[in-house]
């Protein structure tokens, strides 16, 4: 456990729901997790007790990514879990494949509504058709993206260009009709007063899901406990700056209670909502200035890699850490810190403003 994870206070210590089983969190709230084929090998998933006009079952909050051995132990939750009544809601807190990835199988299963932002589901419905429709992300783009920011090795190059379905492959489709949740929705769910929080950042418009009653946050990827939130710059947004939005998102955080529970999609539930958050601010100031320190010679974005992840990275996670560089590279370049240039070589550089 490093410093900061020990200024956390985690109430169930080292206990993990068992795969195909769930572990209560609270009155009417279940916790399960899948299994991720990354070096990020897990997400955290919830149930809800609830009831829509005037049937008994269950809301789930994110559904894993697409794949058979995820399907399996969706199977077991159904028969261990859900007390022998239906899902009745999927609600999914933003695009990314491993929240949304099976949204479309348990809407179909339950015939239930999915929920999310307008814009998460417009990306995951487009992202999701096959790559040949140049709809999603494409392989040969983000593989440019990079080349122009100094990622130029030929094996992670072809890599990068074969990944064209990656996102297909984790999330092969998305309900057409949706329930849109907005920022200060409040959701009734189980007779409680659920409210979205939106956050912006980490995907296009985030949903995170507060209860009052409970003192319970549903922070999604926004708030992590072990981690940082992944912030990036990628290939079809290449001038985005969303270091900035993830910051500022987490304001809304502010006044909520001391004493909240964070249910996080990665890590153990934990209590120090605001330590973390103050951790977070902390740690991207400190990333900020050692780019910034960095770039006294023109740097790209594949040089500040290293600064920043002192780890050995597999191309997956090679990947997120260039477009995280790039964020930070972003946030001081707008802010007239650092100017770039492009170079005879077709590399972008950026360099501290003296």
């Amino acid at each position: 456990m490093n410093p900061n994870e020990m200024k956390l206070t985690y109430p169930f210590g080292d206990e993990l729901p068992a795969a195909g089983h769930a572990m209560a969190v609270a009155d009417g709230v279940r916790w399960i997790r899948m299994p991720l084929p990354f070096a990020l090998d897990h997400i955290n998933l919830w149930l809800l007790r609830d009831e829509i006009d005037g049937r008994e079952g269950w809301t789930v909050v994110d559904c894993g990514v697409s794949r058979d051995e995820v399907k399996e132990i969706w199977e077991q939750i159904f028969k261990n879990v859900l007390d022998g009544l239906p899902v009745l809601r999927v609600v999914v807190t933003h695009m990314h494949p491993d929240h949304v990835g099976l949204a479309n199988w348990l809407c179909e299963k339950w015939d239930a509504r999915l929920w999310m932002t307008m814009t998460d589901w417009s990306v995951a419905r487009l992202w999701s058709r096959p790559a040949a429709e140049g709809s999603g992300p494409n392989g040969i783009s983000a593989a440019a993206h990079f080349a122009r920011h100094g990622l130029t090795d030929p094996d992670a190059q072809e890599q990068i260009r074969q990944r064209a379905g990656y996102y297909p492959s984790l999330v092969p489709d998305v309900p057409a009709r949706y329930t849109r949740m907005m920022d200060g929705n409040r959701l009734q769910i189980g007779g409680r007063e659920w409210k979205v929080i939106v956050g912006y950042g980490h995907a296009p418009e985030h949903a995170s899901l507060y209860c009052d009653t409970l003192q319970l946050l549903i922070s999604g990827d926004m708030v992590l406990p072990r981690i940082s939130t992944n912030v990036s710059v990628f290939d079809y947004e290449p001038d985005g700056n969303p270091l900035p939005l993830y910051l500022n998102s987490l304001r809304a955080y502010d006044d909520l209670p001391e004493n909240t529970l964070v249910l996080p999609s990665h890590g153990r539930p934990f209590r120090g909502l605001h330590e973390r958050i103050a951790q977070q601010h902390a740690h991207h100031a400190e990333r900020l200035e050692e780019v910034l320190d960095a770039c006294a010679n023109p740097k790209s974005t594949a040089d500040i890699v290293p600064v920043m992840f002192k780890r050995k990275l597999d191309l997956h996670q090679l990947t997120f850490a260039m477009g995280e560089a790039l964020a930070h590279l972003h946030a001081l370049y707008f802010d007239g810190k650092l100017r770039r240039q492009t170079g005879g070589d077709g590399v972008i550089r950026f360099q501290r403003v003296s």
